[in-house]
């Protein structure tokens, strides 16, 4: 909840941050102050063209790499910042498939991330030199680095910061509507406040990643060619309503590059991690004229500690990222269940009543939350004693628990300071005991001010900060608010003062500077995306005597980008540091804590800025890890940054009731399986403004195939529980009944989906081209994706149709099959073809190949459906062969604990399963459905023969039913 301030279609007019609105841009040298000085005292030139770059000197070969100094090989051009002098290089192949380069100040002044935030490898107990598939090459003077493969070393370097490989400069600005993109140079820029490295790319390369961002030009990003202007990527966290390139909640500098060799008709894939928590500018441009498109890295402050990994395939480059920041988080089963929320629960029994309602109109509902409605004075771990009683409470979640269910809260990032001595707040007066909250430059207490009014935040680095957010989350677990798991809002970390609140304020003012949504002068009132109500009636509804209400009247449904925020910088300092990066909202302490605030360690939050989500999560893993021992902490959180995986999901932030935010949600839950945060998805049917039928049917259906599941919106807009409407509820009971019945193959294929990505970093959804690499036609698909290697969606994203088009990978190589009706598809080559979709039907489609265990009676709960009987359904390819795993546990305990694991292989008309594993299966194999079956002739099961079976010979489908199969056994069924 809570970004929806400062976008609000937007909720609040610009001229309302007062001056910040109304400065010049600071990208725009010519709006830079004359004199501003470097922090040696030098005026900064604010251009990069009299950079001199590095000479390379005492080359030292290792066991595993290199090591040299790199020394300033002219005079400081002093661009945004002093030149360091003295660097150090250091080169280490970590293993065959990874390369570390690090390029690091010698007296170690510049802030790197430490080892207690996020643990890297350590130096290779192996030697790799001259096994690895990356190979570091150089040029002494100036300083250059390139990065080749062995096992293709003619081939364009996969990452070239020669100058001789990139266009000439100076040159004009690339993207002519902003400045910064100007190229004055490319040398290496290492100063304290500014460092600048550049790449040559492939033309038009194919780039992903890079984030978190909601891109205009999709999933695949933006290089500058076939018409697109180009990338320009801010790494800065900042609390505000999805924009449309922009930054956002959180920071992920890594990319994947796919190349395809049109000569061999074969693609290799590689990805860059750059690991820095800096606040950054990352371009994607492509010069006019040009025979290379360019990524540059902008930085102002950190390091150069890059990190190379080789792939070849894209599910390889992201398992190879995720062994070197860590494998994500094992997810509860109760996780995959449905989520209901919304910002406007305002007491326990209008939140009683939707669980009420949602049974009764048959829509499995898994997990209840509460935005801050719940909270008494707004204020972290506490509850209204008038609308949520802690008694009522108590009960109702021992309700939810007693019928399988379960409860999440939310946990916003600011504390409520205290008002007077007669206010009693003992997450305050605690953390004030234990020394735990950020503090001024001068040592005195950051205020900031959040929803309960003026606040506090949590230093992270205080030595008190686990202690004291682990007794906060379990005296309010203790106090009846049994929660399941917890909901990390606002944690970019957002404040609605521009800097510190400062003193002589008001403190027992506990009100937000601006209207919330939903009350008089701020009301959710506009009618749904393409709504008219002169020509269809104030209803709302998607139909009128049958015919389709979007578009009908003159609304209009265009979403555009608002242009770049501005900052004024003056001088050089903490607060307005001289190259000012593209953050939307210009200056870098607009709605965020100030960049001068300052932690227990004598960091300043300038430079840690981007790892105040992150660091939060892992206390609240942590925290829940000690609340309740061994059982899988659940989370979702808002601001990320790399490693958060490990200790939690996301959701896709504060999105709009828009049908581009459908699209866009594709593309998001696509980035994420990239940075190693699998369990993802957006609030369906959208948070800001208002729904309509059509589009939440719709997006109940898609939301059904991402990993996390929850509808959410806004206080004050129209109610979007999925009861609400026929044909939503209809759609959602189909679209969940099929996702529960595929539990086992989100929660325990081994080889694919979630046990896998906790165990290897496997992607559980993917682009189309992750499975089919060598098909150019794929590569900027994103309103298709895959679960897994086996299920393909293809989802409506627009309003107003019955027919989606969509794209069956393999050329024709590969069968696919309807999951309703199990007929093979007719699909064109290589191209679009067109399917049905009427209302409230999904396309999915299953891959041959596969043999899925699925769960034979989806249920209203998870609990109860995972005590159902098991199906298993093959889907053979032309040559008869089908494989699957299903990894089987309790759902619940944090590995390691009791699992077993069953592997299914289809050949030569039977199929055999075997079984590994101390897990006790205490459900029974039901039924067995076969597709692309020959005709049986003797069909036998675990050596009895069957007198009846099921045989579509038009599907060459062979089903057997109430088999009663114990799954702790080997098991082959014979039809041949």
């Amino acid at each position: 909840m809570a970004a929806i301030l400062f976008a609000a279609l937007l909720l609040l007019s610009w001229k309302d941050l007062g001056a910040v609105s109304r400065q010049p841009s600071a990208l725009q040298r010519s709006v830079q102050a004359p004199g501003t000085t470097a922090s040696n005292g030098t005026a900064l030139s604010f251009n990069v063209s009299s950079c001199p770059g590095y000479t390379l000197q005492s080359l030292k070969e290792t066991k595993t790499g290199l090591s040299a100094q790199l020394n300033l090989a002219g005079t400081a051009c002093n661009a945004f910042g002093s030149d360091i002098a003295n660097l150090t290089l250091e080169v280490t192949y970590d293993s065959d498939t990874r390369l570390h380069v690090n390029i690091f100040d010698t007296a170690n002044a510049q802030f790197t991330i430490p080892s207690s935030v996020i643990s890297l490898p350590g130096t290779p107990d192996s030697i790799h030199k001259n096994s690895s598939d990356l190979v570091f090459n150089y040029e002494p003077s100036p300083f250059a680095f390139w990065i080749t493969r062995r096992s293709d070393p003619g081939a364009q370097p996969l990452f070239d910061t020669r100058i001789s490989s990139l266009p000439a400069t100076p040159i004009a600005p690339v993207i002519p509507t902003d400045n910064s993109t100007a190229l004055d140079g490319f040398p290496l820029v290492f100063e304290d406040q500014y460092l600048q490295l550049t790449s040559a790319l492939p033309l038009g390369a194919n780039v992903y990643g890079l984030g978190e961002v909601l891109a205009s030009s999709g999933f695949r990003r933006d290089v500058g060619v076939n018409g697109g202007a180009g990338t320009v990527q801010t790494l800065w966290a900042r609390d505000i309503s999805d924009p449309l390139d922009e930054n956002v909640y959180g920071s992920h500098p890594i990319y994947m590059e796919h190349r395809f060799n049109a000569n061999t008709n074969k693609s290799q894939t590689h990805g860059v991690f750059l690991f820095s928590a800096a606040g950054s500018d990352i371009l994607l441009l492509t010069p006019p004229s040009s025979n290379v498109s360019l990524v540059e890295y902008r930085m102002i402050g950190g390091t150069l500690d890059l990190y190379f990994v080789s792939g070849p395939g894209p599910q390889q480059v992201i398992e190879q990222y995720g062994e070197l920041i860590g494998l994500p988080t094992w997810q509860p089963a109760f996780g995959f269940g449905f989520h209901l929320c919304r910002w406007g629960y305002s007491n326990i029994s209008e939140t009683k009543e939707q669980v009420t309602k949602m049974r009764e109109a048959g829509i499995p509902l898994e997990v209840m939350w509460n935005d801050i409605d719940l909270y008494h004075a707004v204020r972290d771990f506490t509850t209204d004693p008038t609308s949520f009683p802690i008694d009522e409470i108590k009960t109702f979640i021992d309700e939810l628990h007693a019928n399988h269910q379960h409860y999440i809260p939310i946990v916003d990032a600011a504390i409520a300071k205290q008002v007077n001595s007669t206010d009693i707040y003992d997450p305050y007066t605690r953390g004030v005991e234990l020394e735990v909250f950020m503090k001024n430059p001068d040592g005195s207490e950051y205020v900031g001010q959040v929803w309960p009014g003026y606040t506090v935040f949590p230093d992270w680095f205080s030595k008190n900060a686990q202690t004291y957010w682990t007794e906060a989350l379990t005296n309010w677990s203790r106090s009846g608010v049994d929660f399941s798991g917890i909901w990390l809002d606002m944690n970019e970390v957002s404040s609605f003062c521009q800097g510190s609140c400062g003193s002589g304020i008001d403190i027992s003012n506990t009100t937000a500077p601006f209207l919330l949504p939903g009350t008089p002068g701020n009301l959710v009132a506009d009618y749904p995306e393409g709504y008219d109500a002169t020509t269809s009636g104030p209803s709302g509804n998607i139909t009128v005597n049958g015919t389709s209400t979007f578009g009908a009247g003159n609304a209009s449904s265009t979403l555009t980008k608002r242009g770049q925020g501005a900052g004024g910088e003056d001088n050089v300092n903490l607060n307005a540091p001289p190259y000012a990066i593209h953050n939307g909202f210009g200056d870098l302490s607009v709605h965020d804590v100030a960049t001068n605030a300052t932690h227990a360690n004598g960091l300043v939050e300038l430079d840690v800025h981007n790892l105040w989500g992150l660091m939060e999560e892992k206390a609240t893993h942590q925290a829940l890890l000690q609340i309740q021992p061994k059982k899988r902490p659940f989370i979702i959180s808002r601001s990320t940054f790399a490693s958060s995986g490990k200790w939690t999901g996301h959701w896709l932030g504060d999105n709009f009731s828009l049908w581009q935010y459908l699209y866009l949600n594709i593309q998001g839950v696509l980035q994420f399986q990239l940075f190693q945060i699998p369990f993802v998805g957006a609030d369906t049917c959208g948070f800001n403004g208002n729904t309509d039928e059509e589009l939440c049917n719709r997006w109940m259906q898609l939301s059904a195939f991402m990993p996390f599941y929850r509808n959410h919106n806004v206080e004050g807009a129209l109610s979007q529980e999925p009861y609400r409407w026929d044909s939503v509820a209809n759609a959602s009971r189909t679209a969940i009944a099929i996702r529960y019945s595929l539990l086992p193959y989100w929660t325990a294929a081994q080889y694919t989906l979630f046990a896998n990505s906790s165990m290897f970093g496997s992607p559980p959804v993917r682009a189309l081209f992750y499975e089919f690499p060598d098909e150019p036609e794929l590569f900027g698909v994103d309103r298709q994706y895959l679960i897994g290697r086996d299920i393909l969606v293809t989802p409506v994203v627009t309003p107003n149709v019955s027919t989606v088009d969509g794209i069956f990978p393999g050329r024709g190589s590969v069968t696919w099959r309807d999951w309703y009706t199990h007929d093979v598809v007719n699909a064109t080559s290589g191209a679009n073809t067109t399917l049905d979709a009427p209302l409230g039907h999904i396309n999915v489609h299953i891959r041959d190949g596969a043999a899925l265990l699925l769960h034979a009676k989806p249920a209203y709960t998870i609990t109860e459906t995972r005590a159902g009987p098991f199906y298993l359904l093959v889907s053979l390819s032309a040559d008869g062969t089908a494989f699957g795993t299903a990894y089987l546990d309790d759902g619940e305990t944090v590995p390691p604990t009791p699992s077993s694991t069953l592997t299914f292989t289809a050949a030569n008309g039977r199929v055999q399963v075997a079984h590994q594993g101390s897990f006790k299966i205490a459900q029974k194999l039901q039924s067995i459905t076969v597709l692309g079956a020959g005709q049986p002739k003797n069909v036998q099961v675990k050596g009895r023969t069957l007198p009846q079976e099921d045989w579509n010979y038009a599907q060459q489908k062979l089903v057997l039913s109430n088999l009663d199969v114990d799954l702790n056994e080997a098991v082959e069924l014979a039809w041949a």
